[in-house]
Parts: C-alpha cells; structure tokens; sequence
C-alpha cells in the first residue's frame, strides 16, 4: 500500500526563528509515526537554514518507520550522509537563493556523478532516490545510474492544478511513471502536493509513497499535527 512521508523540514523553519531549541523536532517526528506516516523526510540543505547536522543524527536514533534525507551532491552532504546512514537518500538539486527546491535534478547531465554517489550509498545499504521531472530522459538516465527510486517532481501539476495545463502535468506524471516501473525503479512522487490535489497522484499505477510536507505543517497550525497528518493518509490511502 502507498505510504506517506512526512516532510518536517518546516518544523525546523519554525524553531530557527529563534534558535532556542522548541518546537522539538524529534517530538514532531514522533507524532507523525504516531498519526500513521510511513516515513520522515528532512533536507538537509548546504546553508543549513532549517534542519541542521543534529536533527538528522537524532531522528535517525528516535525514529520508528524510517528516515529519508533529502540532500544535494556536494561532497560535504554525501559524507554527512554516510556517516549518519538514514534508510533512505533522495538527491536533489539546490541553489542558495531558492525558497525550495525549484526543478528536478539533471541526471541525464551529470551521469558518471550520480553514479558515484548512487554506488556509495547503496554499498552502504541506504536506498537511492533520485528527485526528477516527469521527464522520460530523466527516468532513463535513473535507472541508468542504478538508482532504486524516483521521485517525480509534481509542483508544475500541484500550481496549474484545476486547468488544462495542470491536467496535461497530470499525463506527464503518469506517462513518467509507467516508464519508471517499466525500467524496474520504485515510483515515488512529491512537492506542491496539498488536501486537494493529492489524490490524483496517488491514484497513479505503481505510486509507492508521496512526501509531502508545507501542506501538513501549515494545516497543523488549526488541527494540530496529528490531526493533520491523519487527514493526508487518509487521503492518500483513498480512505476519504
């Protein structure tokens, strides 16, 4: 059954606000194992700018279901995530200026790279995903590489959403992913993804988790994060 991965980096957003340790981010993890999710996932990002090197070596201690980290190739990020040895990696691409990951990675461009770092995790046990466009090349150029997963990018389908561009997205996510399970790597999907445009998306043939994280955080703040969780997998799990 499809699972869902519970993004909170936001959480951490929030607590480096002003740098005095709450809201606790392990707690936050916790609750949402609790409410049903099937994962967590936090970026670690290069600047550092919300969840920092001791969230990540926490989480992996106190979590139940599983840790994937989200990360850049920089070589500083690949020996951070040796050492810590989450369950997952998901590489992604990333600029300092950028208020979230804008596009998905070029694999297709940068192949004897991401084979690299693909190779490393995987001789350490950690499973490979790798955050790309719904982008046929770049799906071939995954399996390529010898990646387990993609991750598609769904954020043009989640902002055009409602419209004939945003159903045309839909087809383009579709159509990636039946390549996907074709070259044999796990299907999973994420980003701009909220309470109203999810479904779609984990109706597609082969999904295997969504991650999915600003919509949950922000409907926390009235439900509460259980409650908010709770909602996501149901919907998810096409329970609502």
């Amino acid at each position: 059954m499809i699972k869902l991965g519970v993004n909170i980096d936001h959480i951490a957003t929030l607590r480096q606000a002003r740098k005095e340790g709450h809201p606790d981010l392990i707690k936050a993890a916790l609750l949402c194992e609790k409410a049903g999710a099937g994962g967590i996932t936090v970026h670690l990002r290069e600047d550092r700018r919300h969840v920092q090197d001791g969230d990540v070596k926490g989480l992996r201690v106190a979590l139940k279901t599983k840790l994937n980290l989200e990360m850049s190739a920089a070589p500083e990020i690949v020996r951070f995530a040796l050492a810590v040895g989450p369950d997952d990696v998901c590489v992604v691409p990333e600029k300092r200026q950028e208020l979230t990951t804008e596009g998905g990675l070029d694999v297709a461009g940068q192949k004897k790279k991401i084979r690299g770092i693909t190779g490393l995790m995987k001789s350490r046990g950690i499973r490979v995903s790798l955050f790309i466009d719904p982008d046929p090349a770049q799906v071939k150029a995954a399996a390529d590489v010898g990646a387990d997963c993609v991750e598609l990018h769904t954020g043009k389908y989640a902002l055009y959403f409602g419209t004939k561009k945003g159903r045309s997205e839909l087809e383009r996510i579709k159509k990636a992913g039946r390549l996907a399970v074709k070259r044999g790597l796990l299907l999973n999907a994420g980003h701009g993804l909220n309470y109203e445009n999810v479904r779609p998306v984990a109706k597609i043939p082969g999904m295997q988790e969504l991650n999915i994280g600003f919509s949950i955080i922000s409907r926390s703040v009235f439900v509460g994060i259980e409650k908010a969780v709770r909602e996501m997998n149901e919907l998810v799990k096409g329970k609502r």
